[in-house]
């Protein structure tokens, strides 16, 4: 796509945009009425909100659904970029004993060369309009859900350089609007954008202004690519021309020593003082489902605001999975499979990361299997590999396992898992919005074992209801099933036959060192809250639209153009909240 209004029209075209002339609030009804349809039936219609009571309209949704993912992409399906990967890879790893297999390596490096992002002369379609002095209350900005701690850019894509080598990294990092040009800059510690600024403030210790630019909208790619695991030092934009099949043109920014994409709809340009203190960041409704509570980033100083004369306002609403983030997740599960069976772990098969699982909590990974332990050798080099680093549990299956059919890969797991054989604990970094961790983004790992084991150690029930006998759900105080081999311990607020939910839960609310025991052959998982135990940090709720929206929203939902009136998401989910704030047990 040459820019975000190419992917509109394509979209429109092929029945996947809904547009939205009455006016619609962005401080909360957008993201509810865009939580409605991406929960619907394939992840409904992207959203174009065309009265925003603001000069630029709101798109939603953009990424909702797996036909609209690979259309961002510029793909057919996953498939074409695996085959292309492994080509690409096998080709760069093999040895080169001949002069004529060098010579066969010439236009792939050649075709590779043409994928490397370009500076371009003079301004570029996102610098039609410039604001010298900025005015982020212009923009339609959402807040999403109601103990938000303000409106937040969620589809920001955040340009830095390493001081020394002079590297791009484009990384996606949400930014609360604290002021007309004042932002925070949500970055953890793990981020490159976050190791770039400290090694500025380390190479100025006087003080210094640390450069940065954002960039939204543009080709629907770019955001894909600030989400993607790449290794540092590489530029994000490298991907984007490999999906592409052509390089990302880019351009100057105009008060800060860096560029950004020549086609976006919007460019930020601003600075952090190394010198200034973080100010307070959060609450926000987060990907895991949960609010992630204040804490203090930097301020992101706006010194200019850029954009196409038509511009359109991208934004996306995370929360209580499914979200289109989900689908943001499988692109990356589907075009980083060839690297990790490559160069990582050349035994995995394929990988599954379930919605429920929130990108960090919960992997599937099926290897093929040539001697015993080998399921942990996998868990522990995939949780040295990148963003998986976070990843709290990992199942590891075999043989004819079908790690997407859920029935199946419970009969699989009932035939050849043993709690006090299989399970295999571990300890190291997690994910910083990680509720649950003992210890802030530090905790348990757990790997199940779920490989074909010698055969005198099959277990030899096989009936077709075995997932029942392996996996149960229970309120916390309920009696035990004694067949259940993995018991998962649930508050008497959760519907406990919602598997989904269970699911969900399950992987937020545990530090697998704290609340995972061995006992009586089980395996015991505590999934309840612990807001009322001690913890180190107070405990979130989960993220939910309040009753006021909700009505709006329905009121509203006969002028909106969607069809019938679809219930709001979050009428299944209050039950679950402990008070009416982003703490729970607190009140606003």
């Amino acid at each position: 796509m040459k820019s975000l209004q190419n992917y509109i029209t394509a979209l429109e075209r092929a029945g996947e945009l809904a547009r939205i002339r009455t006016f619609v609030n962005p401080v909360l009804e957008i993201a509810e009425v865009t939580d409605r349809m991406v929960k619907s039936s394939g992840g409904g219609k992207a959203l174009l909100f065309e009265n925003t009571g603001t000069a630029f309209p709101v798109l939603t949704n953009l990424y909702g659904s797996p036909a609209r993912m690979c259309r961002a992409l510029g793909i057919g399906s996953y498939g074409e970029v695996e085959r292309t990967l492994t080509d690409l890879f096998i080709g760069l790893l093999q040895p080169k004993t001949t002069l004529w297999d060098k010579l066969k390596m010439l236009p792939v490096l050649k075709q590779a060369a043409q994928w490397t992002p370009k500076i371009i002369r003079g301004r570029g379609a996102c610098q039609q309009v410039v604001m010298p002095h900025p005015d982020l209350s212009r923009l339609p900005v959402l807040q999403c859900w109601p103990h938000d701690g303000g409106r937040f850019v969620t589809l920001p894509m955040v340009h830095t350089k390493d001081p020394a080598t002079g590297a791009r990294n484009v990384g996606m990092y949400r930014m609360q609007v604290f002021s007309n040009n004042t932002t925070g800059m949500h970055w953890h510690r793990h981020k490159t954008g976050a190791r770039h600024f400290a090694a500025f403030a380390a190479q100025y210790p006087e003080g210094g202004r640390f450069p940065v630019a954002v960039a939204l909208g543009g080709d629907p790619v770019y955001a894909y690519c600030a989400t993607a695991p790449m290794p540092d030092n590489v530029d994000e934009y490298l991907l984007a021309g490999f999906l592409r099949k052509r390089p990302v043109e880019l351009v100057r920014c105009l008060t800060q020593p860096l560029e950004a994409p020549a086609d976006a709809d919007f460019v930020i340009e601003g600075y952090i003082d190394t010198h200034e203190p973080p100010a307070k960041e959060g609450p926000f409704g987060d990907h895991t489902g949960f609010y992630s509570l204040e804490d203090r980033y930097p301020i992101l100083h706006v010194t200019c605001l850029t954009h196409r004369r038509e511009a359109i306002y991208s934004a996306t609403v995370v929360g209580i999975p499914p979200q289109e983030d989900a689908c943001m997740a499988q692109a990356t599960e589907r075009i980083f499979l060839t690297p990790i069976r490559l160069v990582v772990a050349p035994e995995v098969v394929d990988i599954h990361i379930p919605v429920e699982g929130v990108a960090h909590n919960l992997a599937i990974v099926k290897i093929k299997k040539e001697y015993p332990g080998q399921a942990i050798k996998v868990a522990h080099s995939l949780w040295g590999a990148g963003q998986m680093m976070f990843n709290k549990i990992i199942v590891v299956v075999d043989g004819e396992a079908n790690i997407t059919d859920y029935p199946a890969l419970l009969r699989h797991l009932a035939r050849y898992y043993d709690p006090e054989r299989d399970t295999y604990f571990s300890y190291g970094p997690l994910d910083v919005l990680d509720h649950a961790a003992s210890t802030p983004a530090m905790g348990g790992k757990l790997c199940l074992d779920a490989t074909q084991p010698d055969v005198s150690h099959v277990n030899n029930r096989q009936d077709a209801s075995c997932d029942e006998g392996l996996f149960a759900c229970i309120h916390k105080g309920a009696p035990i099933p004694p067949r259940a081999r993995i018991l998962a311990l649930f508050d008497d607020t959760v519907d406990i036959h919602d598997r989904a939910t269970c699911l969900w839960l399950l992987g937020n609310h545990i530090d697998v060192t704290r609340d995972c025991k061995i006992a009586h052959g089980q395996l015991i998982i505590d999934a309840t809250s612990k807001a009322a135990q001690i913890v180190p940090r107070r405990w979130p709720n989960p993220v939910c639209a309040d009753e006021a929206t909700i009505a709006a929203v329905d009121a509203k939902w006969p002028l909106l153009g969607l069809g019938d009136l679809i219930a709001s998401p979050s009428l299944k989910y209050r039950r679950l909240l402990q008070g009416e704030a982003a703490a729970a047990g607190m009140r606003n």
